[in-house]
């Protein structure tokens, strides 16, 4: 550890952590999902607190609207994959650090594998099919998961499973609503404060200090400045939690329900599909031996028909959000 004392030593002084934390730091195995606005403070935190090997996963290409808020990366890196000019930053700040840049979003298929022999995951995507994936994937390995979601200038960040409930056992509906970034806007600063809360609840999971933020979600509001935090120790999971699935996880025998519209979707994700438009799941008489893939743009409109269907006694669902990972 003689050579990390230096460039760790502001951190390595706090008792909690010394010389023994630093270890765990530089020995853990950390996924980030997304490259993205919370990723721009959250990465540089933890590879400038040493952790040491961090996996990183996105799909997407720099672009000149990112740049307000991710801001690790300038001008010269547009049009370059986030994943490849993330990983260049990072190294420069420090080359100690293994950066795993994984040019590829995360789905159903690929979530076991992407997840495996890992110690933490984070969940920066801002996205919340993924964060519901991730959350089953992690409560079923026993992974803990520090997600965090913002919207104009408002957002929360909190740690889920792990020996703690999962995000459904917080969030069990899927919100009513798919506005994002990208149709709602959003403030620079707040994404880099929940950025940082990421990077604290991460780093504090990895050194085991108490109490733990597993368990814990703070809600940010930085238009009438309240920042409230509870504890969700003791939140029931649902009992019956309708999963998200992708294409290469559709089985023959499927029964698979398009909700939307020939105009919204004239091609659909499979030949022999069903359109149902949503209005009409309370009266349409599903097969009762197979199950129901019911399929929409976000996942918002296959949750709500989902609901419905479980009221009617129907339990063999599951989403799939076609223009989602």
């Amino acid at each position: 550890m003689g050579g990390d004392m230096e460039r760790y030593q502001r951190q390595m002084m706090l008792p909690e952590v010394g010389e023994d934390g630093q270890r765990k730091l530089r020995n853990a195995r950390v996924v980030v999902v997304g490259a993205g606005g919370l990723s721009a403070t959250l990465l540089p935190q933890l590879v400038g607190a040493g952790v040491g090997h961090i996996r990183l996963y996105d799909d997407d290409e720099v672009a000149l609207h990112n740049l307000h808020r991710q801001t690790l990366f300038t001008l010269q890196d547009i049009g370059q994959p986030k994943v490849l000019s993330a990983q260049q930053a990072l190294q420069q700040r420090n080359p100690e650090v293994q950066i795993d840049a994984m040019q590829q979003s995360l789905s159903a298929s690929n979530m076991q594998q992407a997840l495996a022999q890992c110690d933490l995951v984070i969940d920066a995507a801002d996205n919340f099919a993924v964060t519901y994936q991730l959350s089953d994937a992690c409560m079923l390995a026993g992974i803990p998961l520090i997600s965090a979601s913002v919207l104009r200038r408002q957002g929360y960040v909190g740690g889920f499973c792990g020996g703690s409930p999962s995000y459904r056992a917080v969030f069990p509906r899927l919100p009513t609503s798919a506005a994002d970034c990208n149709t709602a806007g959003v403030m620079g600063p707040a994404v880099a404060a929940l950025g940082a809360m990421q990077a604290q609840m991460a780093l504090s999971v990895l050194l085991e200090l108490q109490p733990s933020p597993l368990g814990c979600l703070v809600n940010c509001d930085f238009v009438n400045w309240h920042f409230r935090p509870f504890r969700f120790d003791q939140a029931e999971e649902p009992q019956q939690a309708v999963p998200f699935i992708d294409r290469p996880l559709l089985a023959a025998d499927d029964c698979i329900v398009e909700l939307r519209s020939h105009e919204e979707a004239p091609v659909s994700v499979a030949e022999g599909v069903e359109r149902i438009l949503p209005q009409a799941i309370a009266t349409w008489q599903p097969p009762t031996q197979q199950r129901i893939v019911l399929v929409c743009a976000s996942g918002i409109r296959a949750a709500q028909a989902a609901a419905v269907l479980a009221q009617r006694g129907f339990n063999q669902l599951a989403i799939l959000a076609a223009n989602r990972p």
